[in-house]
Order: C-alpha cells, then sequence, then structure tokens
C-alpha cells in the first residue's frame, strides 16, 4: 500500500463516521423523558390520550363494529388484540416515534403518536 491509499481509505473513513456517528449520538424523538402520547380516535372522534410510559397499560376498545385490546408498554403503544377479520392492525407492531399510526379500518380506530406540546416539528426547510 502507498501512501496516497492509505489518505483515500482515511478520507473514506472519516467521511462514513461523519454521516454515522449523529445518528448513533442523536437525539432520538422517543423513549424515556421525552413526553409522548398517543392520541385515540374511534369514528372521527377523540376516544382517549395515553402517556407513554414503561410501565404497561391495557386499554380495551368496544364499539358495535367489535373490540380492539392496545397495550402501552416501554415507553410505546401497539394493537395486542382485535377481532377484525382480516387483523391487519395487529400487524403495524409496536410504535414509538411521534406521527407514526395504527389503523383498524373495519372498526374505525385509529392510534397517533404525539408530543405533548401539541405542536408540529418542522423537518426541514426548502428555498
Amino acid at each position: 500500500m502507498k501512501r496516497a491509499d492509505v489518505l483515500l481509505i482515511s478520507i473514506v473513513l472519516i467521511a462514513a463516521l461523519a454521516f454515522l456517528v449523529p445518528r448513533w449520538l442523536g437525539d432520538d424523538k422517543g423513549g424515556p423523558g421525552k413526553n409522548l402520547v398517543a392520541n385515540i380516535t374511534v369514528d372521527g372522534k377523540l376516544f382517549k390520550t395515553v402517556q407513554l410510559t414503561k410501565e404497561e397499560q391495557t386499554i380495551e376498545i368496544r364499539t358495535d363494529r367489535g373490540y380492539n385490546i392496545l397495550k402501552v408498554h416501554d415507553y410505546g403503544i401497539e394493537m395486542y388484540d382485535a377481532d377484525c377479520p382480516d387483523k391487519v392492525c395487529l400487524g403495524f407492531g409496536k410504535i414509538t416515534q411521534p406521527k407514526q399510526t395504527i389503523v383498524c379500518l373495519p372498526h374505525r380506530v385509529l392510534v397517533e403518536i404525539a408530543g405533548t406540546s401539541g405542536g408540529d416539528e418542522i423537518d426541514g426547510y426548502v428555498q
């Protein structure tokens, strides 16, 4: 290996680390101390607002269309059980980030994570 090869490899490694290190050390939007809440709406109306905590909570939603059971745990929320025919809502898994959603169309249930401040965060500026 020549001096130029070592220099080129060093530059590539430094550039790669410049992109990866902020991701590892960056501020996640979910997790402890982030004060996230989940807004649960049924048929377009707010059913309940739940604080996302580490402790486990169970929320049961019963309507004329059927039932859904949600579990809050580890600073996230997931659809645990439902009696809808397709059970697509169970495939969303646990959501932990703002703007993530779980939807059960047959029962018209929507679960969306939002910050407690209520304001939208700006993703970026376009000029």
